[in-house]
């Protein structure tokens, strides 16, 4: 089945779903294969950003977390402002330190020089418009990859369905174009190198033309190339837009099905994470530092349990002016380098669950509310770690367990449970971890 097929099939029964979704059952979730935190969990870094002694400070909070996976923007109207000229003095210390530090790396190159842009002359944002020519921008790829072999795998652009990123507006025939050619180059030129479609922002939807992206490229057959398909599943609440309906997790599960019938390398969620700026709202709802905390370990939770091969956190750092005030608070380390509460609640739940975690059936309740998000696995050691939240707050019952250590990664507290007719929990609107041997 062809991937326009697969995709409007998922888009059709995500429909009825959700539409029939009037009340949310309760979401017993279990991964199709274990997780290695390491190798999963990757976090979107803007190095270029900062000094050589700031962004080896960040890395080093980073493998404080145990992490190894980054994903790096390269802009190309700075990286190659003339042609031929490549701006490489900064990122050849980056990849030296990278390399040094056995850091992974997922590089994009996005936004074209004057020299390449379509755009009109004269006007501010020519970077936006795709290249006249694909092999112009094939070609700086190429390069790219050449002088950075460290680098694992390297982005055909980004968010191509959002004029913000391709105008005047998306364009499937001229970013196939433009995949293909860069494909074909890293193939024959920089071979070995892993090549990733440029990520879709949400589910590839086309906000100008109407429609999914992914649809339209399968459509033009670009499947045959064999890329790692990527998006990035933003929403507002960590289970969807509509927490009721779950339909983060409907829509993931659905597509990511969908997208398995092709067979592509792997399947990468490359952006996602949550912004704690003060306002004034824009998209994202206002949640502040502590809700950032809360909403990163709700998905993360439910992500670990869905069909992903790697999902990549937004974003490290907080930044500058330069960006957006929304864009500016989306780090893990506020922009001093200090930890912000979801640096600190990322780090305790991996020590609560360690390096390496292999899918089980969620305990038995003795009544399961509605609204409850269950999810367990096993440590290396044999224990069992059982992540769990609801909105109701309810009272809930383990009858078959009667010794176990209750966490919240929120706030760092823990406390023993015994009981022997079956240990009881009381739920709360935020993640927690129940451990037992």
């Amino acid at each position: 089945m062809r991937l326009a097929e697969l995709t409007r099939l998922a888009v059709m029964c995500l429909a009825i779903v959700l539409s029939e979704a009037s009340v949310q059952a309760e979401q017993r979730l279990q991964g199709p294969r274990p997780v290695v935190w390491r190798d999963f969990l990757g976090v979107n870094a803007h190095f270029l950003w900062f000094s050589p002694e700031e962004y080896r400070q960040q890395i080093d909070r980073l493998q404080d977390l145990g992490l190894e996976w980054t994903r790096i923007d390269l802009h190309w109207d700075i990286m190659e402002p003339e042609q031929g000229q490549l701006r490489t003095v900064e990122l050849d210390e980056l990849t030296r330190t990278l390399s040094t530090r056995q850091l992974k790396s997922e590089m994009y190159l996005v936004g074209s020089p004057d020299f390449a842009s379509s755009g009109p002359f004269g006007i501010a944002n020519r970077g936006a418009y795709p290249p006249r020519d694909p092999a112009l921008y094939a070609s700086s790829l190429v390069k790219f990859a050449s002088r950075y072999p460290s680098v694992q795998a390297w982005q055909v652009w980004n968010e191509p369905n959002l004029p913000s990123y391709w105008q005047p507006f998306e364009d499937p025939e001229r970013y196939a174009r433009l995949l293909q050619a860069s494909v074909e180059a890293m193939r024959s030129q920089a071979p070995g190198r892993e090549v990733v479609m440029g990520g879709m922002a949400y589910y590839s939807q086309m906000p100008v033309r109407g429609g999914l992206m992914l649809e339209s490229l399968g459509k033009l057959g670009v499947q045959r190339l064999g890329t790692v398909i990527a998006y990035h599943p933003y929403s507002q609440y960590p289970e969807g837009d509509d927490p009721k309906a779950g339909d983060f997790i409907v829509r993931a599960q659905l597509l990511n099905e969908k997208l398995r019938g092709i067979a592509p390398p792997a399947i990468w969620a490359d952006e996602w994470g949550w912004s704690s700026y003060p306002g004034p709202q824009e998209e994202q709802n206002i949640i502040g530092e502590q809700g950032q905390a809360d909403f990163v370990l709700r998905r993360l939770a439910v992500m670990s349990a869905l069909d992903y091969d790697r999902i990549f956190l937004f974003a490290l750092s907080d930044l500058d002016g330069r960006a957006s005030v929304r864009d500016q608070h989306y780090g893990l380390l506020r922009l001093d380098g200090s930890p912000k509460p979801v640096y600190l609640a990322l780090q305790r739940f991996l020590a609560l669950t360690g390096p390496r975690l292999t899918p089980v059936v969620p305990p038995v309740l003795a009544r399961a509310p509605g609204e409850l998000y269950s999810i367990a696995w096993r440590r290396n050691d044999g224990s069992q770690v059982w992540l769990f939240w609801s909105a109701g707050q309810e009272r809930l019952q383990l009858p078959q367990i009667t010794q176990a250590t209750l966490h919240d990664p929120l706030t760092g507290e823990s406390r023993e449970l015994n009981d022997a007719a079956g240990i009881a929990v009381q739920a709360k609107a935020s993640l927690q971890v129940l451990t037992w041997k």
